[in-house]
């Protein structure tokens, strides 16, 4: 079967809530809003290299603007709200912003294929440059694992980005 149109929602009970806040070690990830409007783009515009080498994927391709960015937040706002997907703003125990993460549907963000069926969710990350040279790239791949398997009902998280820390 030819799986590359398709995707696979992400299954949970029908009680659950996602978590608005997550915290492990150093880094405190946050549901993102239209509140963190500006730290995102100029975030964004200053690591538009590094997310592409680390997270891998085409975006960003260029510098955001803020208008284009809103509506970008806004689409993320309402996806975790209807628990389509799952996007937090990274920030560090001081507030300082570090980057963003992503939890979606098989299929959305890496085609489908027959041997990524088996897994329940599709993870992805990058920070700033500033926060990579700090260490915060390994640091927030060791927190997804924890929040995944403490905070979602996920069995078999793939996590997409190119360059995967060793641990």
């Amino acid at each position: 079967m030819d799986y590359r149109l398709l995707s696979k929602q992400l299954e949970m009970p029908a009680d659950f809530s996602p978590p608005a806040r997550l915290v492990h070690e150093e880094v405190v990830a946050t549901a993102i809003t239209r509140a963190d409007l500006q730290d995102d783009v100029r975030g964004i515009n200053a690591s538009l290299a590094l997310i592409r080498r680390t997270r891998g994927g085409n975006w960003p391709s260029e510098p955001v603007t803020e208008e284009f960015n809103f509506v970008d937040l806004v689409w993320h706002e309402l996806e975790f709200r209807e628990r389509y997907s799952f996007t937090y703003v990274l920030r560090d125990s001081e507030g300082g912003y570090l980057g963003c993460c992503y939890l979606y549907p098989m299929g959305r963000r890496t085609q489908l294929t027959e041997d990524l069926l088996r897994y329940d969710v599709d993870v992805s990350w990058w920070v700033t440059p500033s926060a990579y040279e700090a260490g915060y790239y390994a640091k927030t791949h060791r927190a997804l694992r924890r929040w995944l398997a403490a905070a979602y009902p996920f069995w078999d998280a793939y996590f997409s980005n190119r360059e995967i820390p060793d641990e």
